[in-house]
């Protein structure tokens, strides 16, 4: 290489697939596809506002604790008119069962806020837009954009972090280093639905602790499976 000459930039790893890893990569998303073909956020919510508002909640907290509070918050405020009416110390009290309900009472509010004055109270559906609102970061966009089915989007979790490391479809040491490299395998026509797959075997087989290696559906097609089943 002369030394006027750039490097060329390398690919990801994880780009470069041999036909058997192509394979066996799709024969695990065509699994979770037999199993539920069209998987959906286990948040409670009827419009975007509520979507947004329920996944801004749902940061270090369960989504049953999420859906018990919205349960009552929405029946009271559901459009961020009521939510601003509200305020935000009308606002804690329905959401003090949940972790860091002072900061997230606060944006809310302020989102709510600025949905009424910028936006005549609709929430806008673009990813930059949505980044903007207080409380709304990557994972929050995505998870918005994704389960709307406007922006194909994997949002990384503690869930589909663990899963897709313990599957071989990712390496990367944080969440988005994970995303890019699942976005960048997960087959085009499901990755609105590889989110979704990811979390729940996450949440309900794959358990940090203790996987259900007796249950999973993919688990011939795992690296790790000797990692948590006696030979």
């Amino acid at each position: 290489m002369s030394r006027t000459a750039k490097p060329k930039a390398k690919t990801p790893a994880k780009t470069r697939l041999s036909p058997a890893e192509q394979a066996r990569i799709a024969e695990i998303f065509r699994r979770f596809e037999e199993q539920e073909s069209d998987p959906r956020t286990e948040l409670d919510y009827g419009s975007p506002f509520e979507l947004v508002t329920a996944v801004a909640l749902s940061a270090q907290a369960t989504d049953v604790s999420v859906n018990k509070a919205t349960y009552k918050l929405f029946k009271v405020a559901d459009t961020p008119q009521k939510m601003l009416a509200l305020g935000e110390a009308g606002l804690k009290p329905f959401i003090s069962s949940i972790g860091l309900y002072n900061s997230k009472a606060r944006n809310v509010i302020a989102m709510s806020r600025i949905l009424v004055e910028q936006y005549g109270g609709e929430v806008p559906l673009t990813r930059e837009a949505l980044q903007s609102l207080p409380g709304v970061g990557r994972k929050t966009a995505s998870v918005v954009l994704n389960e709307l089915r406007i922006e194909p989007a994997i949002a990384v979790d503690t869930h589909v972090f663990r899963v897709s490391h313990r599957l071989g479809l990712a390496n990367g040491k944080t969440p988005d280093q994970v995303e890019a490299e699942l976005m960048a395998i997960v087959p085009d026509p499901l990755k609105t639905r590889a989110h979704h797959w990811l979390i729940l075997h996450g949440r309900y087989v794959c358990v940090a602790r203790r996987p259900k290696c007796e249950e999973c559906v993919v688990a011939d097609l795992c690296p790790s499976k000797r990692l948590f089943v006696a030979q």
